[in-house]
């Protein structure tokens, strides 16, 4: 069994990307579980004056949840051609305690649909550098970037878009495969 967590870049209840998060948990093989972590909206931005002896309530839970998964899964919009502030923030808790952060060693995959031509690809490079400097196992084959997504999904969840579920069936099946490797390691 595989268990993922989720990370969803946008905090919009009917955002394309949650919708996105809910077609991967929806699709996911066999053997592996998906759970979106919505506590990232509880991060106050990092700052190493508070995260000492006692970090903030939601840092330490949203590390326990990561250290909890096998794998990680980020479900990324673009925000002017980058990756949004929220999920940045979300990788620097992670990347914390420097030497002994929960992410260290995890795989880590990054997905998603923006409303530009290229469908968020410069945000997806980014989170993957940044996920990678935090210390995770980052999937850099795994590339998922769904363009257009107003209009693609305007009239249907990503769910029910036969690419889109092959798509992130392989991302999924890619992430429980570097997962076995880890354990196996």
């Amino acid at each position: 069994m595989t268990n993922v967590l989720v990370l969803v870049g946008s905090l919009r209840a009917g955002s394309i990307n949650r919708k996105l998060a809910e077609a991967a948990e929806h699709h996911a093989p066999e053997g592996t579980t998906l759970t979106t972590y919505d506590g990232i909206v509880d991060l106050p931005f990092y700052n190493e004056d508070i995260d000492g002896d006692t970090p903030p309530a939601a840092a330490v839970a949203f590390r326990a949840a990561i250290e909890a998964a096998d794998a990680l899964l980020l479900v990324t919009p673009e925000y002017n051609g980058t990756i949004p502030a929220v999920l940045k923030n979300a990788l620097d808790w992670a990347s914390r305690p420097f030497g002994a952060s929960p992410i260290s060693g995890k795989p880590l995959a990054v997905i998603g649909s923006a409303f530009g031509q290229y469908g968020g690809v410069w945000a997806h490079d980014d989170a993957r550098k940044a996920a990678g400097i935090a210390g995770a196992k980052v999937l850099q084959d795994v590339k998922v970037a769904i363009p257009q997504s107003v209009v693609r999904f305007a009239e249907t969840h990503p769910r029910e878009d036969a690419e889109v579920t092959k798509l992130v069936q392989d991302a999924l099946a890619a992430l429980a495969d570097a997962s076995d490797e880890q354990v196996a390691a």
